[in-house]
């Protein structure tokens, strides 16, 4: 378990010393992470060679088992043969490979707990370098919306100038009062160019559409009553000729001098009525 703790104070280490170097969040994690995978290749490393380890120490206790086999049978020929002496030079070889097996084999078992033990702390370092990649992209993300924010603050703060409001409010009233001139000088310019009269005349048919119109829809709506034309009748006929027959009759029975009174008064009125509509011209 030894590497392991190196292994965590080398990061913890690279660690701080990057904290104080950098000053960018994001390629601190970048970094910091880096660092991690290649701490993990190294401690890999490391868990290969005591796994290689195990593998060594229980192949040499099996060959010291073979070896102790081969010894006995050896002591047994030398019995057969009537050879005590090196009969027991054979058990004595014998129980030497037997010490030898005995003590790899209480080496082996020491070495793969050991190795048990640190396969299993690197799949729990292997699990938090992963989380480490995962939650680097959540922090990266987190730093990034800090950063939008301040930028945000430090925009509303400017924006706060009262400078600016005041510039922007009294841009708009100029371009309301420039709207306000080109209005008024497009009505003086429709209305002092051209021919007056027409201009009125133009101005009041206008007005009498709208209110025609308004009148229409009124009597759409039910507002009014639908407009009735009723026919004209003889009788109406005859007495409205009548009555345009009426003022001749009465000017010819006025004496002479009525009559030219009456034409001297019409055309005053008709001089008066020129003399205006040339005031109106002018």
């Amino acid at each position: 378990m030894g590497i392991f703790a190196r292994l965590s104070d080398v990061i913890k280490s690279n660690l701080n010393d990057m904290i104080s170097r950098s000053e960018d969040p994001e390629k601190m994690l970048n970094q910091v992470i880096i660092e991690m995978a290649n701490q993990l290749i190294e401690a890999k490393k490391g868990v290969a060679e005591a796994i290689a380890m195990e593998k060594k120490l229980l192949k040499q206790a099996e060959e010291e088992a073979l070896k102790l086999t081969e010894w006995e049978r050896r002591a047994m020929m030398a019995v057969r043969a009537g050879d005590d002496g090196l009969a027991k030079e054979a058990l004595s070889r014998k129980k030497e490979h037997e010490g030898i097996a005995v003590a790899l084999k209480e080496q082996w078992a020491k070495q793969k707990t050991q190795v048990d033990q640190i396969k299993l702390a690197l799949r729990v370092l292997n699990n938090k370098i992963e989380e480490a990649k995962r939650k680097k992209q959540v922090l990266i993300a987190r730093k990034r919306q800090a950063e939008a924010r301040k930028k945000i603050q430090e925009t509303m703060a400017g924006i706060k100038n009262a400078s600016l409001f005041d510039t922007y409010q009294r841009m708009e009233d100029k371009i309301l009062q420039m709207e306000g001139e080109a209005d008024a000088a497009s009505e003086l310019a429709e209305e002092y160019s051209g021919d007056i009269l027409a201009h009125k005349f133009n101005t009041l048919e206008q007005t009498a559409g709208a209110d025609i119109d308004l009148v229409e829809l009124k009597r759409k709506m039910g507002v009014l009553p639908a407009e009735q034309a009723p026919a004209p009748s003889p009788t109406v006929a005859a007495t409205s000729l009548r009555v345009d027959a009426e003022p001749a009759d009465e000017f010819a029975q006025l004496s002479q001098a009525e009559q030219e009174q009456l034409g001297a008064a019409l055309a005053e009125l008709e001089a008066q009525e020129s003399a205006a509509q040339a005031r109106m011209k002018r």
